[in-house]
């Protein structure tokens, strides 16, 4: 498990374009599940480009620290175990 925001970005640079499942908080006790492609990373921020067919948005961007807080978790399918 990654401890630090630089650690949680490695993690992602290293993991770009790879299919994954998004599962994020969407408040009041709901959970938010989405699949796509890790399209991108910035210095503060990730960018998820959303598999069409089930989402009415194309892209989602968090925080490393929102990985950092569990508020979202990113599991990758190659791996099928948790990543980050």
């Amino acid at each position: 498990m990654p401890r630090t925001l630089s650690d949680i970005k490695k993690n992602l640079d290293s993991n770009l374009g790879k299919r994954l499942m998004l599962k994020a908080n969407g408040g009041r006790k709901k959970t938010i599940e989405r699949s796509g492609v890790l399209a991108e990373t910035y210095p503060a921020v990730f960018v998820v480009e959303l598999d069409q067919e089930e989402n009415s948005f194309e892209r989602v961007s968090y925080s490393y620290a929102d990985i950092l807080t569990q508020t979202v978790q990113l599991t990758f399918y190659e791996d099928k175990k948790e990543l980050i």
